[in-house]
Parts: C-alpha cells; structure tokens; sequence
C-alpha cells in the first residue's frame, strides 16, 4: 500500500487493540492522509467512520481517500469530537484513535515551517490558522521562550537560546526556520551538536506551544473516554515522552478502582474501576517497521477498554 502523505504507523498492532467491529461506530481523530481511517471504514459493514483532522491539507487527502466508504470527515481538533458527533445525533462509539504528533505531510512539506532541514517561513500551524512560530519568538518574553523549550522541549540550554531569540530580536524578528536552526546551534556547546541536530528539542516544543498540543490531548482524553460505549476502545499512538507520559497517567485514572488507604479493613469509597487496560504494556515499532519507516522509531500504541460510564 502506498503512503503518499502520510505513512501510518503501528498499523495491524492500532487496528488488532481497537477491535474494530463492522456494525460499530468509530471516531479517528487524527486522520491525517486517511491510512488508518480507511483500514477501520474498509472493515465497515452497517457501521461509520467519523475521521476528524484541523488540518485542510489532510481534510482534502482523506476526503480522497474515504470516497465511497461508510465514513464522513469532518474539519475539526478532536478535542470537540463530542461537539462532533452530538451534532450528528451521535450518543456514544465503539472506538476513537488518536495519532498524536505530526504528520509525515506536514514535516516533508517545506511551506509548512516544521522541519529545521529546509529552509521555510516559521509557521508550524496545524490547522493553518491563530499564531504562527514566528509569531511567539517574536512576542513572547525571554523567561516564556526558555520555559516552553524547557517544558515541552526539555532543552537543557533552553536560557541561553531564548536569550539569544531577544537579542537577535533587536534587530531582526527571526523569519525561517533556518534562521532560527542557524541562532540555536551557535547558542549551545560545541559538544551539543555532535549528537542529534540542536535545533530539534525547540522544533518540538514551539510546535507544541503553537498547537497547544499538550492541552488539546489532555482535553480529549477525557473526552474520547467518556464518548465510548460500554466496551468501547481508546486507543492512542504517541510519539514522545510528554504525550505518553499524560496519556500513560490518565489510562491509570480511568483504571483505577478503590483509593481507600491501605489500612482500612474494607473499602468504603466504592469507586470502582471505569477502564481495563487492553495493553498491559505499549506496543512499539517492530525491527520490519523501524527498517522500513524510521519515523516509527519513537512510536508507542497504548489502550484502555471502557468498563462503565464514569
């Protein structure tokens, strides 16, 4: 099968932990080029598809891609998919998929300013619309900028660059993403940038900050757990640890039953488990796929099956 926008990752592990049934009704939230949404509305029968995306680029793939399948793509973050289906007369699904992070569209796309390989306006929006990169190197504070590299990048030279953002700033607000790559990798140690690319740490986190990645993960979560039937699977591919990290926490939330403290002989809060997880552990690329789409490499599928409504 050819990905000529975006190839999906964790493929036939995604589609196996959702267990998707042909009668049921299923949300993906990210649907990027339409990969994983055409495999779930290909297994359809009497069942539909929601794919959901705030990107225009992967509302016109994916509309492509879904043509004449029981699926119906709408423009939207997933953090309203409850909006969503509630406007479509939808009370509850039998599955959400969210695949967290950016596209491969999005990164080989130069116009769109998220690599640091090739030179491009400082955009980095998903949606193509609010505030650019550009936009907060130039607006926001030193102590801002060093936070969110720190935060959403844990970039350990997160002063220094932000530092160096004001300064250059000054004279001139930085404007490409190779303007910016050049200024970061001339404010960290020589031995910085021996390893991974320097600039990477403070693409991922402006790119967080400019989509408020974090916040509309944190939000959907909830959301997509809440929307599910009865047996309903969520299931989340996540590409670094701040994501995992959220989506790990919240799977243990939802699965856990009493908080009594241990030295009470019985419990007396009642609260039981509303979630099982499906995954014990979360799967990642196989050495196949690591040879054959690098991008996979930080890949990780987690999974939570609804017990009872919360």
């Amino acid at each position: 099968m050819e990905y000529a926008y975006h190839r999906p990752v964790l493929f036939e592990e995604t589609l196996a932990a959702l267990d998707v049934q042909p009668n049921g009704l299923y949300v993906d939230g990210t649907a990027g080029g339409g990969g994983h949404s055409h495999a779930i509305a290909s297994r359809l029968n009497g069942g539909h598809l929601f794919a959901l995306d705030q990107d225009p680029d992967a509302i016109v793939q994916a509309t492509k891609r879904l043509a004449g399948l029981p699926a119906t793509v709408i423009r939207s973050n997933f953090r309203y998919m409850d909006r969503v289906l509630s406007e479509r007369g939808v009370e509850a699904v039998d599955g959400v998929l969210l695949d967290i992070g950016v596209s491969s569209h999005q990164l080989d796309e130069p116009t769109r300013g998220f690599s640091y390989h090739t030179d491009a306006p400082l955009d980095m929006r998903m949606s193509q619309e609010g505030p650019t990169a550009a936009d907060l190197l130039r607006e926001l504070s030193e102590q801002e900028l060093a936070d969110i590299f720190f935060r959403f990048g844990e970039e350990k030279f997160s002063r220094p660059i932000a530092r160096a953002i004001v300064r250059q700033r000054e004279t001139a607000p930085l404007q490409t993403t190779m303007e910016l790559a050049e200024l970061i990798a001339n404010s960290v140690p020589a031995a910085a940038r021996r390893d991974k690319h320097p600039a990477r740490r403070v693409f991922q986190a402006l790119r967080i900050a400019v989509n408020a990645e974090l916040d509309c993960l944190s939000e959907a979560l909830n959301i997509a757990f809440d929307q599910l039937k009865v047996g309903g699977r969520l299931a989340v591919i996540t590409f670094h640890s701040l994501e995992d990290r959220m989506v790990k926490q919240r799977f243990a939330e939802f699965c856990t039953g009493c908080t009594c403290p241990p030295s009470f002989p019985v419990c007396v809060c009642g609260k039981e488990p509303a979630g099982r997880l499906v995954l014990r552990k979360p799967v990642e690329a196989s050495e196949q796929e690591l040879a054959e789409n690098p991008r996979s490499r930080s890949a990780k599928l987690r999974c939570v099956e609804k017990l009872r409504n919360r």
